[in-house]
């Protein structure tokens, strides 16, 4: 390149690494940093422990229950979800007429309410004395439930929020990519007498590739980010059965006033989720084909 050239890409580019360093880099490097000393409300003053919040962490039984919710968190949303927005995209996505627009608009609606609105909305509908699905359930004769106090179910509450809230957002991406594909591979397919299945399965689903990729990283990261709706539907409770990784941060650093910890926290948290994203590129994206 020429050098104007690199100095207009550079100078496009300076505002967003100038922001990213300042409010991204900057404070994981200071959290991986922190994660290093002992800074707490009983030691006021930052003492070098080199390891030794790492060991606490991993000692601690909380930790593996709290890391346990979040997988249990992310090993059902994830599927569920992409697999609920993968079908709707595919129904939407037929000749419907102009009540496409609405199906489109109203499935996705969801995604446009914020999270903590959204979370007082459910904290209504599973209300054990005037939320709408304890309702349906005793209208059917089974008994009503403790959705948010039951340990058994609380978990399951917000994972079914949960799944409400992103399916759409997962479904435009699906829908933009089915958009994508050449009509000529389904009328090629029609002649050669392939069915419905076969075309999903040697057409729509290897060109959605791509898209299913990106789908499959955001839907990972949303699912390790999850914070607003236990913070609103059950502050982690009951008996920390919904407390989630981000959640457990808080804790620590915003009501045990443990930054220490809260720093070691949050280390582990993005290493983790940087090898979790490593290894999905690693395994899947290479297996992407991208049309040019």
């Amino acid at each position: 390149m020429r050098r104007t050239d690199r100095l207009a890409t550079y100078s496009y580019l300076f505002p967003g690494l100038f922001f990213m360093g300042i409010f991204t880099f900057i404070p994981v490097f200071m959290s991986a940093y922190l994660s290093l000393f002992k800074w707490n409300v009983n030691n006021p003053e930052p003492n070098f422990t080199w390891f030794s919040n790492y060991i606490e962490v991993f000692k601690a039984p909380l930790f593996w229950l709290v890391l346990r919710n979040n997988l249990i968190y992310a090993f059902t949303t994830i599927p569920i979800s992409m697999s609920l927005a993968l079908f709707l995209a595919i129904l939407i996505n037929q000749k419907m007429g102009s009540i496409r627009s609405f199906y489109r608009a109203s499935l996705f609606y969801p995604t446009m309410i914020p999270m903590v609105a959204a979370a007082m909305l459910w904290v209504w509908i599973f209300n054990p004395g005037l939320g709408i699905f304890n309702y349906y359930l005793g209208f059917l004769g089974f008994p009503r439930l403790e959705w948010l106090y039951d340990m058994r179910y609380a978990l399951i509450a917000i994972i079914i929020m949960s799944i409400w809230k992103n399916f759409g957002y997962y479904m435009l991406i699906f829908l933009a990519g089915l958009q994508g594909i050449p009509n000529h591979y389904y009328e090629a397919a029609a002649i050669e007498g392939a069915t419905g299945w076969k075309q999903f399965r040697y057409i729509t689903f290897p060109m959605l590739a791509p898209a299913t990729l990106f789908v499959f990283v955001v839907a990972i990261i949303s699912s390790f980010q999850v914070f607003d709706q236990v913070f609103v539907m059950t502050q982690g409770g009951p008996g920390d059965r919904t407390n989630v990784l981000v959640f457990y941060i808080y804790q620590h650093a915003f009501r045990f006033w443990d930054l220490g910890m809260g720093s070691t926290l949050t280390t582990l948290f993005i290493l983790g989720l940087l090898i979790a994203i490593w290894l999905v590129f690693r395994v899947i994206g290479r297996r992407v084909y991208y049309e040019v």
